[in-house]
């Protein structure tokens, strides 16, 4: 019988309930043994909620009293880097919930701490995981496209400021919705470019309602008075061969319908993520071409899964954190553009 994969959990909230302990549960031979929270009543209810024998207020004593191979890091953006580093440093692998970290300093700290130590940090970036997502990939990898030359990478709400949390907060987050739903569109739309190298961007972040209290918005009251994040921002990326990308993040804005995609335009024909259609010419003749009967995954779970195939069998993980640190120098970039007021080059 193969030994079970031990885990433990940083930060027992709402992303660890949802996606990171039922992903563990599901997969073959594993068990989540700890839950650590700095709120004792969040990590009991998890406990109790999950079955998990041990609670922990510090994850630093979990780590040192329990026999982890890995760990998952599910608190706010801001305590992302500092667990993940001192769980590599403890021998443990790491998956870490999106973003990898506030910024690509950051970022290259974790990368760099893994190879060190020779671990692996996994990025939580479940959408790679749907189903039509990964036909959308062996599209790509066939050629069906061609080359891509550009691409429109879109993340926008009509109302959507997070009442819950610490979204508004950049000393806690990063950033608004650029750095919370614009990474995950961002992310996906590297993985099916092959993840291009960057080199330059140009870009805009706006505070045009955050602070006002009278605006509608889907999830009811937000906390104004703390809102210091973009709720709009754009910029122009220039890569490496000459593609260019396009992206646009809102969490308010005033546009019909709330919008998640992108739109790739290539020489062989283009296509889009949601819903999924490849655009092209055939015998002279526009064709659009619709993907049917696609899987039906459970993404957070397969995400979760993936991870624990990977370590157990000694194999590179899905969504590593080179990637994340490539996703994290973009969004740096265009944060740092969008202050100067002009155009950062990327190393």
């Amino acid at each position: 019988m193969a030994k079970k994969i031990r885990v433990g959990i940083i930060g027992g909230g709402g992303i660890a309930r949802m996606a990171h302990i039922p992903g563990y549960q599901a997969a073959p031979d594993c068990e989540v043994v700890a839950v650590c929270d700095v709120k004792k009543q969040v990590a009991v209810e998890t406990a109790q909620k999950f079955n998990i024998p041990r609670v922990y207020t510090r994850y630093q004593d979990m780590l040192r009293k329990e026999q982890l191979d890995a760990v998952s890091v599910c608190t706010p953006n801001f305590m992302h880097c500092k667990p993940t580093v001192d769980a590599l440093k403890a021998g443990l692998h790491v998956l870490c919930e999106k973003p990898l970290a506030m910024n690509a300093t950051e970022a290259k700290l974790m990368v760099d701490t893994a190879k060190k130590h020779k671990r692996q940090i996994q990025v939580g970036h479940h959408m790679r995981f749907d189903g039509a997502n990964v036909a959308l990939k062996r599209f790509f990898l066939d050629g069906a496209m061609g080359k891509i030359y550009y691409a429109r990478v879109q993340a926008l709400r009509r109302a959507g400021i997070p009442s819950w949390g610490v979204f508004g907060q950049k000393k806690l987050q990063g950033g608004g919705p650029l750095i919370d739903i614009g990474v995950h569109i961002l992310d996906l739309t590297m993985h099916l470019l092959g993840f291009p190298r960057p080199i330059a961007v140009s870009g805009m972040t706006y505070q045009m309602f955050g602070r006002d209290p009278s605006r509608f918005n889907q999830w009811g009251p937000w906390d104004t008075k703390t809102f210091t994040v973009e709720d709009f921002a754009a910029a122009f990326v220039r890569f490496q061969g000459g593609l260019t990308m396009t992206i646009e993040s809102s969490f308010m804005a005033n546009i019909e319908q709330d919008v998640f995609n992108t739109t790739f335009v290539g020489d062989k024909g283009g296509c889009q993520i949601s819903p999924p259609k490849i655009f092209r010419q055939e015998s002279g003749t526009l064709v659009d071409v619709t993907p049917t009967r696609l899987p039906q995954t459970k993404p957070y779970i397969e995400e979760v899964v993936s991870f624990v195939h990977s370590i157990r069998n000694n194999k590179p993980v899905a969504i590593p954190g080179w990637q994340g640190l490539m996703v994290m120098q973009i969004l740096d970039a265009i944060y740092k553009s969008a202050q100067a007021g002009h155009e950062v080059r990327i190393a």
